[in-house]
C-alpha cells in the first residue's frame, strides 16, 4: 500500500539502494493502489528520476516539509499513450496557467477518482482534456510502467510539494492519427497544444536525458521544425511551427522551467519504443 507520509521515495523503498528502477506488482483494490515486491522479469517497471528529491532529502529537510504537504500522502495518476493505427502517439502541452508543470509536454492524464478502474480513469481524462471519446471496447490496453513523480522535480528548485505515482497505459486504437485529430476538442484551461509523435521523433526526444550535461544533437534526417496544433482560449485549433530543439530541452536545475517534454514522459516514450520493437520482432 502507498504510505500516508509523502517524505520518502517509493522507488527507494523497494530497491533499498540508490538504484532508480525496480520491478513491482501493482493492483487497484478498494480505492487503494497496492505495490508489492516481485521476482525480476515478472512485474511492471517502477522508476524515479536520477535527481528525485526524496533520494537526497535529509532527515532535517524531511521534517521541515509542511504538515499539509506531508498529509497529502502519495497520489495516484494515470497517463494515456494513445497509439494510432499508423503508430503515432498523442502528446499535449499543459496550459501556461497551471501551477504544476506548466508548458510541459505530457500524455493526456490525471488523477484516479474514487471507485474508478485505471482504464476508466484514463479514458475519462482523455475525454476531458482532448475531447476524444473512446470506449473500453474501442481500444486494447496495456500497462507500460510506473513513474514516481515529484514537484518541484529536484531539490535545487525547491522542497517537494506534490508526490505521485503515475501509471502509464498504452491504448491501441484502429483509427489513424488523422482520424483522431479530426475529433480533437482540447480543454483550453488544461491544454495549450497537441502533437502526434512517431518513433523517429521520439528517439530524438528521449536522447535529451534530463540530469545530464552537454548539448543535444538532434538525430539525422529529422526536420529542424515540427507542426503542432495550438489551442486558442476558445478551444479552437490552428497549425503552428515548433522548433524540434524545444522538445529536446532538458529539465533546468534552477530558475524557471522551460517548455520541454517531462522526464516521466520521456521514460514512458522509451517504454513505448521497446514495445514497438517487440511488436516488430513478433511479426
Amino acid at each position: 500500500k502507498l504510505p500516508t507520509s509523502t517524505c520518502f521515495s517509493i522507488t527507494g523503498h523497494f530497491t533499498e539502494t540508490l538504484d532508480d528502477e525496480v520491478e513491482v506488482k501493482c493492483s487497484l483494490e478498494n480505492n487503494r493502489f497496492i505495490l508489492c515486491d516481485c521476482e525480476k522479469g515478472r512485474g511492471i517497471p517502477l522508476k524515479r528520476a536520477t535527481f528525485c528529491p526524496f533520494k537526497y532529502l535529509s532527515v532535517a529537510e524531511a521534517a521541515a516539509i509542511p504538515l499539509d504537504v506531508q498529509s497529502r500522502g502519495v497520489d495516484v495518476g494515470v497517463a494515456i499513450l494513445l497509439q494510432s493505427a499508423n503508430q503515432k502517439v498523442l502528446l499535449t502541452r499543459r496550459a501556461a496557467s497551471l501551477r504544476i508543470f506548466p508548458n510541459v509536454w505530457v500524455p493526456p492524464g490525471g488523477h484516479v477518482e474514487l471507485d474508478e478502474r485505471l482504464l476508466d480513469a484514463g479514458l475519462r481524462e482523455l475525454r476531458e482534456e482532448t475531447g476524444l471519446k473512446l470506449d473500453p471496447g474501442d481500444v486494447s490496453a496495456q500497462l507500460l510502467g510506473l513513474w514516481e513523480s515529484v514537484f518541484p522535480p529536484m531539490l535545487s528548485r525547491g522542497m517537494p510539494q506534490r508526490h505521485h505515482v503515475v501509471t502509464y497505459m498504452l491504448l491501441n486504437t484502429s483509427l489513424t492519427h488523422q482520424q483522431l485529430q479530426a475529433s480533437l476538442h482540447p480543454k483550453p484551461a488544461e491544454v495549450s497544444g497537441c502533437l502526434w509523435v512517431d518513433a523517429s521523433l521520439v528517439k530524438a526526444i528521449v536522447s535529451a536525458v534530463d540530469g545530464e550535461e552537454g548539448s543535444v544533437t538532434p538525430l539525422e534526417g529529422l526536420a529542424p521544425t515540427i507542426s503542432v496544433s495550438e489551442v486558442s482560449p476558445e478551444g479552437g485549433l490552428s497549425e503552428s511551427i515548433l522548433p524540434l530543439s524545444v522538445l529536446c530541452n532538458r529539465a533546468p536545475n534552477s530558475g524557471e522551467d522551460v517548455e520541454r517534454v517531462s522526464t516521466g514522459t520521456k521514460y514512458a516514450l522509451e517504454l513505448w519504443l521497446k514495445n514497438l520493437e517487440g511488436q516488430g520482432t513478433r511479426c
